[in-house]
């Protein structure tokens, strides 16, 4: 099997001396990212492991031993002969001659790493794309998902703001659709913090609502304080340390050999999206490591109630249990 092979600029790699022309065997069974000696079926391949920087040399090789692989990616074997150095290898490093950038898969992109079509940015996994790590169409931003956004991190379609989830938004970390305001989860709202539809104020769970500042209930019963007061409060806070389930793009270069494994899709989009999840173990130790002024300050609140509070944080106030 021939495939090809990264060096640094010394022709090493892990710290063992390769030269051109030499055939290299080991008596035990290969193992990927164990044992052997390993390769890539292709240039751009090679370049998920090692830097595409004139300091990297390719070789091509020919495995003519055992071959093992896990995932169609990275190969071992347990003999091996260097060919000879690929000169210019980005320049080669494209399945498609239609392409100009490096380690493309894909037809007629300009930038790197792209297996879709028309890319100019890097990393793009679909059509048309002017940005980086997207994974739709025709998308101008990063990290999009979706189609036709020009914003960044969107998961949905035609939108030019940051971090929607929803569609046609022209604001920013909106999930409904239509908003041109900020943090709406509702949909059509020109205002901000809004869950309900329709509304032009802010932080309002109704329809067609003017309020800006309406007042809120607290463990169900209605009280004297404003969204506002809310998120302003050092209650607020206190609470927002609380650990939370949420997801985040890790980089490639920040990922694990086992995370590698279990995401192949890491060599397209540059990394893949991880879940961090917060049990319930890991918020009642938050609780109880918290100073009591702290705790305080989340008992002060009105109408406090310490059943609804477990309810839903997935916390228990001992200092009720204990009487």
């Amino acid at each position: 099997m021939k495939g090809y092979k990264a060096f640094d600029k010394n022709l090493k790699c892990r710290g063992m001396q390769y030269e051109i022309g030499k055939v290299y065997e080991m008596d035990e069974t290969p193992i990927p990212c164990d044992r052997g000696f390993h390769f890539c079926k292709t240039i751009a391949d090679c370049y998920g492991f090692y830097p595409m920087c004139e300091d990297t040399r390719i070789c091509e090789v020919e495995a003519t031993g055992d071959v093992a692989t896990d995932d169609d990616v990275k190969y071992c074997t347990n003999r091996i002969m260097i060919l000879a150095e690929v000169e210019k290898p980005r320049e080669k490093s494209n399945v498609s001659e239609s392409s100009s950038g490096y380690c493309n898969s894909g037809n007629c992109n300009s930038g790197d790493r792209n297996s879709g079509y028309c890319n100019s940015g890097n990393w793009n996994s679909g059509d048309w794309n002017s940005g980086n790590w997207n994974s739709g169409d025709r998308n101008s931003g990063n990290w999009n998902s979706g189609n036709w956004n020009s914003g960044n991190r969107n998961s949905g379609n035609r939108n030019s703001g940051n971090w929607n989830s929803g569609y046609c938004n022209s604001g920013d970390w909106n999930s409904g659709d239509w908003n041109s305001g900020n943090r709406n989860s509702g949909n059509c709202n020109s205002g901000d913090w809004n869950s309900g539809d329709w509304n032009s104020g802010d932080c309002n769970s109704g329809i067609f609502c003017t309020d800006k500042n309406p007042k809120i209930k607290l463990f169900d019963v209605d009280s004297d304080l404003t969204m506002r007061d809310w998120i302003n409060s050092r209650a607020r806070m206190i609470m927002n340390r609380c650990p939370y389930t949420y997801a985040d793009f890790i980089s490639a270069a920040s990922m694990t050999d086992e995370e590698k494994k279990r995401h192949p899709e890491h060599k397209t989009i540059g990394g893949f999206v991880k879940v961090f999840v917060a049990t319930t173990e890991d918020k009642q130790r938050w609780w109880d490591d918290l100073p009591e002024d702290d705790k305080a300050e989340i008992y002060k609140l009105p109408n406090f109630n310490a059943e609804k509070f477990e309810e839903c944080v997935g916390v228990k106030i001992r200092r009720w249990q204990d009487g």
